[in-house]
């Protein structure tokens, strides 16, 4: 009698256990469905850019003001989608779109870039391909035309990442990149600025007045591109003039790959805009990326957390713009505005300045 009912608890228990397991097999299996079947090529290729994030306001914008940013933009992302439907690289893409933004007078990179407290022009750009992950970035030129070029130039015909100064300039020259006389960076919008800045800092008397609320805003006008292309590689590009009024050589996030620019086939291409000192602490543009490689995290739900916790949490703010392998699309920022731009397979054009809302 005991042998029979220990048989049957025996049984009882093995039949319990087995249908757990096979409860947690099917729940493993569904829950599995379900995680893959979000992972769906929605673009088969796709490009978004930006033109910096700050306090970007519509009362302070002028319909004309309006009408230009957008049409450079327009003019910008269609360049680059262009080469995307025709099967271009997404790197040319993203390369030759920056120019285009940085011969702009209306953003801050190349041409329209803000002063430094000495009155000069120190531009930084960087480049990365996500499938070789090799990266090239300059900073601190004063003569190169177009710094995204030279950045290109440093990721595929030297064996360093980043070059600086007047190293960076002689490696230009040696590449037969486009040198041009520190005057051709002169707007008088930036100079404008800058003096403003300098008469606030000696009203206030403050030597760090450059850190401030209103002065870091100056910043706002760093350009960036990310793009997907036909053959499934992502790259990421970012150019600045820095931050009006910076000092001693200062380098921000923009050239720094990882801060300002990440790209990397398996999850996402990243470009970053905003106070470049909190991008480089909290590593933006990488840390998107590992949060959807080591964490499972949707490129939307690590953009997200990046830039409305992580950086406001450390005292900064700003955006990104990003597109993951699947072709999905994220322009996040933390600011009242970000100068934006996407498009997809479908040619669908997005273009945006400021919050949702006040579009």
């Amino acid at each position: 009698m005991k042998n029979t009912l220990l048989l049957i608890v025996i049984f009882v228990l093995f039949s319990t256990c087995k249908n757990k397991e096979e409860l947690n097999a099917i729940s493993h299996k569904q829950h599995k469905t379900t995680v893959d079947s979000t992972k769906i090529k929605v673009n088969e290729f796709a490009i978004v850019i930006h033109g910096g994030a700050g306090t970007i306001l519509k009362k302070n914008m002028t319909p004309e003001d309006e009408a230009a940013y957008k049409a450079k933009l327009e003019e910008a992302i269609r360049i680059g989608h262009k080469i995307l439907s025709e099967g271009g690289s997404s790197l040319d893409a993203v390369e030759k779109t920056i120019t285009i933004l940085e011969d702009s007078p209306l953003f801050n990179a190349g041409k329209g870039a803000v002063f430094t407290h000495a009155e000069t022009n120190e531009l930084d750009a960087s480049i990365m391909d996500g499938k070789t992950l090799n990266a090239g970035a300059s900073a601190g030129t004063r003569t190169v035309k177009n710094p995204i070029n030279l950045a290109r130039a440093v990721m595929e015909n030297s064996p360093h990442v980043m070059l600086s100064g007047s190293g960076a300039e002689t490696f230009a020259q040696e590449q037969g990149l486009t040198i041009v006389d520190s005057t051709y960076f002169f707007t008088e919008n930036r100079f404008n600025s800058l003096k403003r800045i300098k008469e606030r800092e000696e009203e206030t008397n403050k030597k760090s007045a450059f850190y401030d609320g209103t002065i870091k805003d100056s910043k706002f006008g760093t350009v960036g591109c990310v793009a997907l292309d036909k053959n499934g590689n992502l790259a990421a590009g970012t150019s600045t003039g820095g931050m009006t009024n910076k000092r001693w050589g200062r380098i921000g996030d923009a050239p720094i790959i990882g801060a300002g620019t990440y790209a990397n086939n398996n999850t996402c291409a990243v470009s970053s805009t905003g106070w470049g000192e909190f991008f480089i602490r909290a590593m933006v543009a990488h840390d998107i990326s590992a949060l959807m490689d080591y964490k499972g995290l949707s490129l939307q739900a690590a953009a997200r957390k990046v830039i409305q916790k992580k950086v406001p949490e450390l005292g900064g703010d700003g955006g990104i713009i990003a597109v993951d392998k699947y072709g999905n699309l994220v322009m996040e920022f933390n600011t009242a505005g970000m100068y934006r731009a996407s498009m997809n397979d479908k040619g669908k054009l997005t273009i945006g300045i400021y919050k949702e809302n006040d579009n």
